[in-house]
């Protein structure tokens, strides 16, 4: 029979252990979740690992494709996995509506005004303005698209053509090429008559498309010669330039740009060291250095000014490039995305 000494250090020892265990199995990693590719390949050498040494611990970095329903899923579950996301506008939106995520520090920020309108939210930082516009080859095409009108013309450039798989974009390039102003896109969309407008504009090319739905799809398309020219993300373009010593080019009028921020999600474990490293990756010495490895705008006004002009000129955010461009609506997606959707599947279904 054990002594009541023995027995109380056996107790002691057990719950220790057990104290430790739970501490042990509990601990996680700080995880941040971007969109992959040669973006995220820029983040890990530029945020991820300086952070991580800073932290004096890992961190570590998934990717995803997007999707509100995954959201929703890591946070209804309880303790997700992820901690800080990087997310659409839409995604944002709805998001923060829903409780899906934190609220932002913007005292550890340096205050809102360091940064442009569009990246400031109750529940998000910005991390990044891009675009989606004409991609195209030049060493195939010497007289290349310089309208969404052009993009339609199949006579003036014979061949097929690329877009990303969905209402989003499709509908409104589809009513430039019909001649809309790009500053009253959204008031024609926002109508019947200009839903019908822009599917009608739609029929003119459907056989002629390519759908594409991952990034990298549409290049992989002009590389193979698939097709004389495609929608695309604007690094995604500058990216295959630099890494393959491709000459593909950006046509920067009618093209729609966005930002995508910084999330943390509700109840992440890691939520303090999340706010940390939005901070971190938000500083202009760190967040300057993007441009160097990727073509998206800066939403750091300290850092925008501080891009040297060898990559200026390939920015979203330059004025040369906004001239033209549209600023993607997030609520009328939000608010017809449903509706257009289902459209659009039973369009392409016809």
């Amino acid at each position: 029979m054990l002594s009541k000494s023995k027995m109380l250090w056996l107790s002691c020892t057990l719950a220790a252990a057990t104290g430790l265990g739970s501490v042990a199995a509990g601990a996680r990693d700080l995880t941040v979740v971007s969109w992959g590719g040669t973006y995220q390949d820029a983040q890990r050498e530029i945020y991820f690992k300086p952070f991580s040494e800073k932290l004096g611990k890992p961190v570590l970095d998934e990717a995803w494709n997007g999707g509100y329903g995954v959201l929703q899923a890591k946070v209804k579950a309880g303790a997700p996995n992820w901690d800080v996301v990087q997310v659409e506008a839409e995604e944002l939106e709805l998001g923060c509506g829903d409780g899906l995520f934190e609220t932002i520090d913007w005292d550890k920020l340096g205050g809102e005004d360091k940064f442009i309108d569009s990246a400031v939210h109750e529940c998000g930082v910005g991390a990044i303005v891009w675009s989606t516009a004409i991609a195209y080859d030049a060493d195939k095409l010497s007289e290349g698209p310089k309208s969404w009108a052009d993009f339609w013309d199949t006579q003036k450039f014979p061949g097929k053509r690329s877009l990303r798989k969905g209402p989003k974009y499709t509908l409104e390039f589809a009513l430039l090429a019909d001649g809309v102003n790009a500053d009253e896109v959204y008031d024609v969309l926002s109508t019947p008559e200009g839903v019908d407008r822009a599917f009608k504009k739609l029929d003119e090319i459907r056989n002629d498309i390519v759908w594409w739905e991952a990034g990298a799809q549409p290049l992989q398309f002009l590389a193979s010669g698939e097709v004389v020219m495609a929608s695309a993300y604007n690094g995604r373009i500058t990216g295959i330039n630099r890494s393959e010593g491709r000459n593909f080019k950006v046509v920067w009028p009618g093209s729609i740009y966005a930002v995508d921020s910084w999330v943390i999600l509700k109840d992440a474990e890691n939520k303090d060291a999340g706010m940390d490293f939005i901070a971190f990756a938000s500083e202009p010495e760190n967040q300057k250095k993007l441009p160097e490895f990727v073509a998206y705008g800066l939403p750091n006004k300290e850092a925008a000014g501080m891009v040297s002009d060898e990559y200026k000129a390939e920015l979203p955010t330059t004025a040369e490039n906004l001239d033209g461009a549209i600023s993607l609506d997030v609520n009328f997606w939000i608010d017809n995305s449903e509706a257009l959707t289902e459209r659009f599947n039973a369009w392409l279904a016809q």
